[in-house]
């Protein structure tokens, strides 16, 4: 019996109607807004869980996105900001997103789990954009977002990633109580 050679993971074909490649995200807002839209859309389409994720240049620039796709992928790890860190990494042909010199930032609509924390700390960004809350996922869906450090935002900030949380909380949290009310999983 032959291993798999290869790993291929997709977004979804509708990616291109939520980003504008051409538009410059201009603040915080305006950024996780568009994490926000990628989580809507996710599971308007029955893509996957609510959570949308976007890697950003100084410029405002988007490099790359991410939706859940795990069910769809049947791969535990296609979470949101993991298959946006994927992809940029690959866009820039590096396994750090910054390695260039670069800024980065990447903007989320929920606080990322412990498995999307750990690939973080690693990632290469400089900035972390947060909608919701861990507490707000585990509320308002069936989500366990597993353990984190008890100062998991003084430790990305130790690690130069500065974070910043609770922007467009409501509406970030709204996409959460949609896909809870369903009674939907991931």
């Amino acid at each position: 019996m032959l291993l798999p050679m290869q790993i291929h993971l997709t977004l979804p074909p509708w990616i291109n109607e939520v980003v504008d490649g051409t538009h410059r995200y201009v603040g915080d807002d305006e950024r996780v807004g568009l994490a926000i839209a990628l989580a809507r859309r996710n599971i308007e389409h029955g893509e996957g869980g609510p959570f949308g994720a976007a890697v950003f240049d100084a410029e405002g620039r988007v490099v790359s996105v991410g939706v859940n796709r795990v069910v769809p992928q049947t791969c535990s790890v296609a979470h949101a900001e993991m298959m946006a860190y994927m992809s940029a990494q690959q866009r820039l042909a590096s396994f750090r997103i910054n390695a260039n010199g670069g800024r980065y930032a990447l903007a989320t609509s929920a606080q990322p789990c412990c498995q999307c924390f750990g690939a973080t700390v690693w990632a290469g960004i400089d900035e972390l954009l947060i909608g919701a809350r861990a507490e707000d996922v585990e509320e308002l869906t069936e989500f366990d977002e597993g353990p984190l450090p008890a100062d998991w935002a003084g430790e990305l900030e130790r690690r130069g990633i500065g974070v910043r949380r609770d922007i467009r909380r409501d509406e970030a949290r709204d996409v959460l109580a949609v896909y809870g009310a369903r009674g939907a999983s991931y």
